[in-house]
């Protein structure tokens, strides 16, 4: 099972800690404890990140001040439908799904899952998961 600190959370819904505390301590998010810190289970956060990005309840970044021709979107896997040769890999970005598709082999070797965190880069119409460094 994946899970994320409160500030990984918040920082991966664009909200702060506090309103992810507030947000389980109401039961909109479940916690548990590990190693003496609470923690968000990664299913649930990409559940309620879906949930932010359907309902338009998510930060608003402001103006675009700056661009690249190569965008990386960190998110968490909500959705991995596999077959025998590809899969189709969904991720919630903030407010942006996007959706990949790579060979099963790729997803099996990167154990995509729900609630995985995730980089999609994206470059023309390609777009490459990757897995960040784990802190």
């Amino acid at each position: 099972m994946t899970t994320y600190r409160v500030k990984q959370a918040a920082e991966l819904l664009g909200v702060s800690d506090d309103t992810v505390r507030r947000w389980a301590e109401s039961g909109r998010l479940s916690t548990t404890t590990e190693n003496s810190r609470q923690v968000v289970d990664g299913q649930d956060l990409a559940r309620l990140a879906q949930e932010l990005a359907l309902t338009g309840e998510h930060h608003d970044p402001g103006p675009v001040v700056q661009a690249s021709a190569r965008n990386r979107f960190v998110g968490l896997v909500t959705r991995v439908v596999r077959d025998t040769v590809m899969a189709q890999v969904e991720i919630q970005a903030g407010p942006h799904r996007v959706v990949s598709l790579m060979s099963r082999e790729a997803a099996d070797e990167l154990a995509l899952e729900p609630g995985v965190l995730a980089i999609a880069s994206v470059k023309s119409t390609n777009v490459v998961v990757e897995l960040p460094e784990k802190q």
